[in-house]
């Protein structure tokens, strides 16, 4: 079934949320603790009222699976084709303030994330997909522009890291490349970053949920990059009973990948 109106779809609906998470930066919010000992704000909570509704009302036959809403979180229920929707990624850097937070929407198909949507509404970077697989990148009033990873320098790297989820393993496994320049970056802003050629390389050694990659990797994947479950090198897969990711490598066509200890 072809869907030609979904990256509409996707962009209207990031924005309303983005719109919808900017208004509760702008107040005196608080964060609560769920039940896996991560934050959650009231802007997570519209962000994903907003996207949820609207996913409805556009494709009512889509299952869609949510981070907030845990009744969703059942993959047999899911199927082979369903939404995944990370409403607010980012959330201990929104609560500190930071920029680096986005909104999430992903189409995914037999394990794939075949088309998606990140949004940055602090820093208003919008990153899709279109239907024929094109990445995409509009940096506020500028003209959208094509992506396409970088080819890269193996000598010198640009690496992309975790700010809030840095540990010990993965600047162990960083180090054992040639790393001309470093970044720490929030969210699935890191995918995002190599989509549009400003890093090389992301390694993530810890634990993540498919909705914190699914679009990000659709953005990555259709600018030409690719997301390996590490180790082993197998593509990273959607759909899995417990939602849950293995580590993977993040990395621009060309990187020769290092293994790790």
């Amino acid at each position: 079934m072809s869907l030609p109106d979904l990256s509409g779809v996707f962009i209207t609906l990031a924005r309303q949320a983005g719109e919808a998470i900017m208004e509760v930066y702008a107040s005196d919010f608080e964060a609560r603790t769920k039940d896996d000992a991560s934050p959650v704000t009231e802007a997570d909570l519209a962000a994903d009222r907003v996207i949820v509704a609207g996913l409805e009302q556009a494709f009512p036959d889509i299952p869609i699976v949510t981070e907030e809403r845990t009744n969703t979180h059942d993959a047999a229920a899911a199927g082979s084709r369903f939404f995944l929707v990370d409403p607010l990624d980012g959330t201990k850097e929104f609560v500190k303030r930071g920029g680096d937070f986005t909104v999430n929407i992903a189409l995914i198909e037999d394990g794939v994330p075949v088309r998606g949507v990140v949004f940055a509404p602090a820093l208003d970077r919008l990153f899709w997909t279109d239907e024929e697989g094109t990445a995409f990148l509009k940096d506020g009033d500028a003209d959208a522009r094509m992506m396409r990873v970088e080819t890269p320098d193996n000598g010198a790297l640009n690496v992309v890291a975790s700010k809030s989820h840095r540990d010990a393993a993965t600047d162990d496994y960083i180090a054992r490349y040639n790393v001309a320049d470093f970044k720490s970056a929030g969210s699935s802003l890191k995918f995002c970053l190599l989509a549009a050629g400003e890093a090389d390389l992301y390694p993530r050694l810890g634990r993540t949920m498919e909705w914190d990659t699914a679009a990000g990797h659709a953005v990555l994947r259709a600018a030409g990059g690719h997301i390996d479950a590490w180790p082993g090198g197998t593509a990273l897969a959607y759909g899995k009973p417990d939602f849950e990711n293995p580590h993977f490598i993040a990395y621009s066509t060309g990187v020769t990948l290092k293994e790790t200890t």
